[in-house]
C-alpha cells in the first residue's frame, strides 16, 4: 500500500493512532511529508480525505469540547484531542497551499469552520495550537477563498492583541500589516467591531508600532480606513502628545505627512482641515509654557521643511490664509511671536497655481511686514531668526536692495537695541545662519566692523554670542576677525572677563599666539609678544591652552620659555652650561632684553602651563623626570638672578611642583625661612612656603613647629614677671605666628588634606596644646585667644572626621560652653562702656562674628553626626543662644547657612 493510501485510510476515528503516527513522522522530518502526500492526491482523494477528517474532528470535539480543556481532570483525553486537532490543522493548512482553481472545497471549509470555533474558545495556555489555527485562518484570507472575511477578521484581531502583549512584537506587527486589508471588509459603524477600533487606537499609544517600519505603514493606512476615524485618531494623538519624547514626535509627524501625501478626496480634505490646520492653530495660540507647544511646533515645522512641491505649497497657503495674517497683529505678544516663527519658516506663503505677477506681489507684501519693529522683544527676536533664515535660504532670489536693508536693520539698529539684551543676542546668534551662505560674505565684511564695540556689551550673554559669531566668521573665512574687532579690544576683554567669555577669546586667538605648526622658538616669540601687549591677558590665555593642544606641546612650550629665560641670566659661568649646549643657546636668543616684567610673566606662564599638564606628567614618568631635571638644574640660578618679589612667587610655585631633591638649595632653607618669619607676617609672605612644604610631604614638620612654639610660649602660673622677661628675650617662640600658620593650613583645601592625612597622633598633640591655652585667657589679649579657640574647633572637626576617636566632639562642646560663660560676658561689658573707641568696637564685633561662626561649625558637626546615627548632644551650642545683642546679626546669618 502506498503512503498516500495508508494516510487516507488512517484518517478516521478507528485508526486515529495511525493518523497521529503519520503526523509525528512529519514533525520529526522523517521520510514522510504530509504536504507532498496531499499534493500527489487526485481531487477525489482530497475530497475524501477532507470528509473523513471533518468527521474525525467532529467526533473528537463532541467527546471533549474546547470549553472543558481548561477545566482539567481529563489530561489524557485532552492531550489526545489536542493532538488530533493539531494534526487536522496541519492537513488543512497544506491543503490550502495545494488548492487549485476550480477545486471544490466545501468539506475543507467545514473543517475550517470547526477549527475557527476551536480558536475562538481556546484557552490562552494552548499557545502552539492557537498559533497553528491562527496561521490557517490567515492563509485562508490571503488565498481569497469563501467566507474569508470571517477568518481574516479573527486572524487580524488575534495578531493585533498579540502585538500588544509580546516583548518582541516585530514579527506580529509585520503580520498585522500583512492583514491590513481585512479592515476594508469591516463595517466601521458596527458595534461588533468596536473592540477592533479600540485596539486600533491603542496602536498610537505603542512605541513599538510608531517606531517600527511596518507599524508606521499600518498607522498611515488607518488614516485611509474611514473619514470619521481620522478625527478620533487625531484626538488620540493629541492626548498622547505630551508624553511623546522628541524622537517619538519625529515619527508621529512623519506618519501625518505620509498620510496626507497618500490621501485624496474626502480623506485629504479631512486630514488638512481637522489635523494639519488644527496643529497650525495650536502652534500659534498655545502658550510657550504649554508642555505640548514644542511638539506641535515640531510637527508643523516638518511640513515647512518639505516645501518645494506645488501640492504642499498650495496646502500651506490655503490653511494659513484664514489664521496666520490675523495672528501677526493680535494684541497678545506670545501669539504674535508664535505666528512670526511659523510665517518665517513657511516663507514664502504663496499659491503656486497663481500667475507670476500675483505671486511676486504676495511675496513682496510678506517682505514688507514690519515684524522687526514689533514693540515686544520676544517678537523681534523671532523676527530676527526668521529673517536670517530667509536670507540664508533665499539670498540669490531676493532683490539686493531688500537684502541690504534687512542686514543694515540687523547690524545698525537691532544689534544695539538698548531695551533688550535678548534682541542683541538674537542678532549675533542668527548672523551665524546668514554666514552659512557664502554669497553673504562680501556684504557682511563691510557691515560687521560696525559691531566691534559689542565685545564690551554690559550683558555677558551678548558678549558670548558676539564671540561665537567671530569664531564663525573665522571658520567660514567671511572676513578677518581682527578687522571686525581689533586685537587690543580682544585682549582687554580676555584679561578681565568671565570664564565663558575668556574661553571663546582663546578659541579665537589660539592659532595666532600658539601656532603649533611653527617652530618652538616662534611659540615663545608669540608668547613674549602677547605679554608685552597685555600681561594679564597672557596669563588667562595660557590657562585655556590645554583645551586646544596636546600635553607634549605644552611641555615643549615650557622648555622653550626656559631657554628664553636662561638667555637673560647674567652669571660668572658660561651660559651654555645652563642651556646644556651651544645649540640650545643659539636657538634661544634674547627676545626681550632684561625686562623683569616680561621675565616674571614668563615664569608665571610656566607655572600655569605646568599646572595644566601636572596629571599628564604623573602618567608619563620619563617626561616628568626629564622636566624635573631641566628645570631643577636652573632653579638655583633663577633664585639668584631674579630677586624681585614678582619673580620669586612663581619660582616658589615651580619649586613646589618638583621633588625637594630637584631643588636642594631652596628646599633646605624653606623651614628656616618659616622659623625666621616676623610675627606680624601676612599670608602672602608665608602661604606659598607652607604650600611648598605640604606638596613635598613635609606637613608634619610644620605641625611640629607650630606645636613646639605653642608649647614653649605657654605661660607658667604664678610667674608672670619672669614670663614677660622670657618672652622679650626669647625670639624663637612665636605663638601668634604659629596660630597664623595653623589658620592657613586649615583654611586651604590642599594644605588641609595633607595635614589630615598625617593621621590622628600629630593632631591629638596639637589639640592638647591648644586646650592648655584656655586657662590663661585673662593673661593675654582677647583676640589671639579667640583666634586660637576657633582654630581649636577647626582642628577638632578635622580630627573627628579623619580618625576613629569620635570623643573629640566633647571638646567642641567644652569650647562652646567656655566661650559662652567667660568671653561673651566680657565682650558685652566692653561694648556697653561709653568710652569705647570705634576701632575697639569693630574688633569686638569681629570677635562676635568669629564666635558665632565657630558655634555654627559645632552645630553643623552635631547635625552631620546625628544623621550618621551617632550619639551626640541634641542641643545647639550655648554661645548660639546667649541673648547678647552683639551676636544677633551674625547668629541669624549662621543659622541661615545651617
Amino acid at each position: 500500500m502506498s503512503k498516500r493510501d495508508a494516510f487516507l485510510e488512517a484518517a478516521c476515528r478507528e485508526k486515529v493512532e495511525d493518523f497521529l503516527h503519520f503526523i509525528q513522522l512529519h514533525d520529526k522530518a522523517e521520510p514522510f511529508d504530509v504536504e507532498e502526500v496531499v499534493q500527489e492526491m487526485p481531487r477525489n482523494q482530497r475530497l475524501t480525505l477532507w470528509g473523513k477528517l471533518g468527521s474525525l474532528l467532529q467526533d473528537v470535539l463532541q467527546e471533549l469540547p474546547p470549553e472543558r480543556w481548561a477545566q482539567g481532570g481529563e489530561e489524557g483525553m485532552e492531550t489526545h484531542v489536542m493532538a488530533v486537532v493539531d494534526g487536522v490543522t496541519l492537513v488543512a493548512d497544506v491543503s490550502i497551499k495545494v488548492l487549485e482553481d476550480g477545486d471544490a472545497y466545501n468539506a475543507l471549509l467545514e473543517i475550517i469552520h470547526r477549527l475557527h470555533n476551536v480558536l475562538v474558545s481556546l484557552p490562552v495556555s494552548e499557545a502552539p495550537l492557537q498559533l497553528h489555527i491562527h496561521t490557517l485562518c490567515e492563509a485562508w484570507w490571503k488565498k481569497g477563498l469563501k467566507e474569508k472575511e470571517q477568518f481574516g477578521r479573527t486572524a487580524f484581531l488575534i495578531s493585533l492583541q498579540k502585538s500588544f502583549t509580546l516583548k518582541k512584537p516585530g514579527v506580529e506587527i509585520q503580520r498585522v500589516w500583512s492583514l491590513h486589508d481585512v479592515l476594508l471588509s469591516l463595517d466601521y459603524t458596527s458595534e461588533e467591531n468596536k473592540q477592533i477600533i479600540d485596539l486600533l487606537l491603542q496602536c498610537f499609544h505603542r512605541p513599538n508600532y510608531i517606531r517600527n517600519d511596518d507599524g508606521k505603514r499600518f498607522l498611515v493606512f488607518l488614516f485611509s480606513w474611514n473619514v470619521d476615524f481620522i478625527i478620533i485618531i487625531h484626538g488620540t494623538i493629541k492626548n498622547q502628545l505630551e508624553f511623546y519624547n522628541k524622537t517619538m514626535t519625529t515619527h508621529i509627524m512623519e506618519i501625518y505627512f505620509r498620510a496626507w501625501k497618500k490621501a485624496s478626496g474626502d480623506f485629504l480634505e479631512k486630514i488638512e482641515s481637522s489635523c494639519i490646520q488644527d496643529f497650525m492653530q495650536n502652534a500659534i495660540f498655545l502658550p510657550r509654557a504649554s508642555p505640548v507647544h514644542a511638539k506641535v511646533r515640531q510637527i508643523v515645522s516638518y511640513f515647512h521643511s518639505r516645501k518645494g512641491c506645488n501640492k504642499l505649497d498650495k496646502m500651506l497657503c490655503n490653511l494659513y490664509k484664514p489664521i496666520l495674517w490675523k495672528a501677526l497683529s493680535v494684541p497678545n505678544f506670545e501669539v504674535r511671536a508664535n505666528a512670526t516663527l511659523l510665517f518665517t519658516e513657511a516663507f514664502p506663503v504663496h499659491d503656486p497655481e497663481q500667475n507670476n505677477k500675483n505671486i511676486d506681489e504676495a511675496i513682496q507684501k510678506q517682505l514688507d511686514t514690519s515684524l522687526l519693529d514689533d514693540p515686544h522683544p520676544t517678537v523681534r527676536c523671532n523676527a530676527i531668526l526668521g529673517v536670517c533664515k530667509i536670507l540664508s535660504k533665499c539670498w540669490e532670489l531676493l532683490p539686493p536692495t531688500i537684502v541690504t536693508d534687512f542686514l543694515k536693520k540687523l547690524v545698525m539698529e537691532l544689534a544695539s537695541d538698548s531695551s533688550s539684551p535678548d534682541v542683541r543676542c538674537s542678532v549675533f546668534k542668527c548672523l551665524t545662519i546668514v554666514l552659512d551662505n557664502s554669497l553673504s560674505h562680501p556684504l557682511l565684511e563691510r557691515l560687521l566692523p560696525t559691531l566691534k564695540y559689542s565685545l564690551h556689551d554690559n550683558s555677558e550673554k551678548v558678549r558670548i554670542v558676539f564671540l561665537d559669531m567671530l569664531i564663525k566668521v573665522k571658520a567660514v573665512r567671511a572676513a578677518k576677525f581682527w578687522d571686525v574687532c581689533n586685537m587690543d579690544h580682544l585682549l582687554a576683554r580676555l584679561a578681565i572677563d568671565s570664564h565663558p567669555v575668556s574661553k571663546r577669546v582663546v578659541d579665537l586667538l589660539f592659532k595666532s599666539f600658539f601656532p603649533v605648526n611653527e617652530a618652538e622658538r616662534e611659540w615663545c616669540s608669540r608668547c613674549i609678544t602677547l605679554i608685552q601687549m597685555n600681561p594679564m591677558a597672557a596669563r588667562k590665555f595660557y590657562q585655556h591652552v590645554h583645551r586646544h593642544t596636546a600635553p607634549t606641546n605644552i611641555i615643549k612650550m615650557m622648555l622653550a620659555i626656559r631657554r628664553a629665560v636662561n638667555s637673560c641670566i647674567q652669571t660668572d659661568c658660561d651660559v651654555s652650561e645652563i642651556n646644556d649646549g651651544n645649540k640650545e643657546n643659539s636657538e634661544a636668543e634674547p627676545l626681550f632684553g632684561k625686562d623683569m616684567a616680561v621675565v616674571s610673566s614668563l615664569l608665571e606662564i610656566v607655572v600655569i602651563l605646568w599646572r595644566s599638564v601636572e596629571k599628564a606628567l604623573k602618567l608619563n614618568k620619563e617626561a616628568q623626570k626629564y622636566t624635573f631635571a631641566k628645570f631643577g638644574n636652573v632653579m638655583s640660578k633663577y633664585f639668584q638672578a631674579f630677586e624681585d618679589e614678582r619673580c620669586t612667587v612663581p619660582l616658589i610655585q615651580l619649586a613646589s611642583f618638583m621633588p625637594p631633591a630637584a631643588v636642594p638649595t631652596f628646599s633646605c632653607g624653606v623651614l628656616s625661612r618659616l622659623r625666621r618669619m616676623d610675627s606680624g607676617a601676612v599670608p602672602t609672605q608665608y602661604g606659598q612656603l607652607l604650600d611648598c612644604m605640604c606638596s613635598w610631604g613635609l606637613a608634619a614638620d610644620i605641625l611640629e613647629l607650630i606645636t613646639d612654639w605653642l608649647t614653649e610660649a605657654l605661660p607658667k602660673q604664678g610667674d608672670n614677671t619672669k614670663r614677660k622677661v622670657r618672652i622679650q628675650e626669647t625670639v624663637e617662640a612665636k605663638p601668634d605666628l604659629a596660630l597664623a600658620y595653623l589658620e592657613y593650613l586649615f583654611s586651604h583645601t590642599l594644605a588641609r588634606e595633607k595635614v589630615l592625612a598625617l593621621g590622628p597622633q600629630p593632631l591629638k598633640q596639637l589639640h592638647t596644646v591648644l586646650g592648655n591655652w584656655r586657662v590663661c585667657w585673662i593673661l593675654f589679649t582677647i583676640i589671639p585667644v579667640l583666634l586660637e579657640k576657633q582654630l581649636s574647633c577647626d582642628v577638632c572637626v578635622g580630627v573627628i572626621f579623619s580618625s576613629e576617636g569620635r570623643h573629640y566632639l566633647l571638646s567642641l562642646e567644652d569650647v562652646a560652653a567656655w566661650v559662652a560663660e567667660r568671653v561673651l560676658p566680657f565682650l558685652a561689658k566692653r561694648t556697653n562702656e561709653d568710652e569705647e573707641e570705634d576701632e575697639e568696637e569693630e574688633k569686638f564685633q569681629s570677635l562676635a562674628a568669629q564666635i558665632t561662626e565657630v558655634s555654627s561649625i559645632i552645630t553643623n558637626v552635631n547635625i552631620k553626626l546625628r544623621k550618621a546615627n551617632l550619639h551626640v548632644e541634641k542641643r545647639p551650642p550655648k554661645a548660639l543662644i546667649e541673648p547678647k545683642e552683639i551676636c544677633v546679626g551674625h547668629i541669624l546669618l549662621s543659622l541661615a547657612r545651617i
